[in-house]
């Protein structure tokens, strides 16, 4: 950064980027006082975005606009959250859910299946409820239902654990066909997630042929290594790291239809991008979408449209009936 001294005040610091337009990036300023070294967010700059670890500063380059869709809208009729914990032998634990039920539900009919990991995320951070409240009622999806997941300790469950694709499989799917109106179709099902999520998904499907017709994957933490066993990602990338090495060698279809988005500013853009010809080459319908974004839950929650009207597109609700 670069000193600016002010007369009769304090001197300021800045720094010059240059971002393409209709980029959003997110940061923070890292101040070092002796051996002391803080991150804070930018006092001047008014745009914060917030996730779990915390929040940060955002710059919004000329021509970003955050989507009408992710906002309220009075006239869009809301629809219902009820909370639905399950108990799951296969991970040892209840699991603590969320079902999301269209505003003009009705047990006669017959819907589609969303499963959505790091649910309460999706809720709290990407505003899902309210982007599929906005969707239905446009018209750009289905009328659908959607369980939002959340994980007990999220790396171990989510890089390709067993248990965890044998929860999903065969407790979370059969209870939510005895309780609720979906319909029994692989193509009317769908899994999702965002970074360590989208493995969770993509393995889920991986290991349950047939079963999960549609994959919605985030930013997927798809690292693999072409030489040698050293990824650079840690130990909790272990298990990712076995599962795509393997897959890369012996790919084949796991889900009929998927819908991958990821941010050109990440460091997994690179893995994303050498993904998408593996999954086409198995036959799957793959429609790959990237944005001037980072790794973070808005950028996620800006291809919500995107993602979730492809595989779900409300002009075809009655396919699902």
């Amino acid at each position: 950064m670069k000193r600016l001294d002010v007369l009769d005040g304090d001197p300021l610091w800045y720094v010059t980027i240059e971002l393409p337009a209709h980029s959003r990036v997110e940061y923070q300023l890292e101040v070092r006082q002796g051996a002391a070294v803080e991150a804070v967010n930018d006092p001047l700059n008014p745009h914060v975005a917030h996730s779990p670890v915390g929040s940060s500063s955002v710059c919004q380059a000329a021509g970003y606009e955050t989507p009408t869709w992710v906002l309220p809208q009075p006239e869009s009729r809301p629809g219902e959250l009820i909370d639905w914990d399950l108990p799951s032998k296969a991970l040892r634990r209840t699991t603590h859910n969320r079902v999301y039920l269209p505003a003009r539900f009705r047990r006669s009919s017959s819907y589609p299946l969303l499963v959505v990991h790091d649910g309460d995320d999706y809720i709290t951070y990407a505003a899902m409820k309210t982007v599929l409240d906005n969707l239905i009622h446009h018209l750009d999806m289905a009328e659908t239902i959607v369980l939002f997941s959340n994980p007990g300790d999220r790396l171990r469950e989510y890089p390709n654990h067993a248990p965890h694709a044998r929860h999903v499989t065969r407790e979370l799917l059969p209870a939510l066909e005895e309780e609720l109106p979906v319909v029994r179709r692989s193509d009317a099902r769908a899994l999702m997630g965002a970074s360590f999520g989208a493995v969770a998904s993509l393995s889920t499907a991986f290991r349950s042929p047939d079963t999960w017709g549609n994959l919605f994957l985030q930013s997927g933490s798809f690292v693999f290594t072409d030489i040698g066993s050293d990824h650079g990602g840690g130990p909790a990338f272990d298990p990712v790291v076995k599962f795509m090495n393997r897959y890369r060698e012996r790919p084949r279809r796991v889900a009929d239809r998927m819908m991958i988005t990821c941010g050109v500013y990440e460091p997994l853009i690179v893995p994303n991008r050498s993904m998408v010809p593996v999954f086409e080459s198995t036959g799957a319908q793959v429609r790959y979408v990237e944005s001037r974004d980072g790794h973070s839950w808005e950028n996620w929650r800006d291809r919500l449209r995107d993602g979730l009207s492809w595989i779900f597109p409300g002009p075809q609700k009655l396919v699902y009936e």
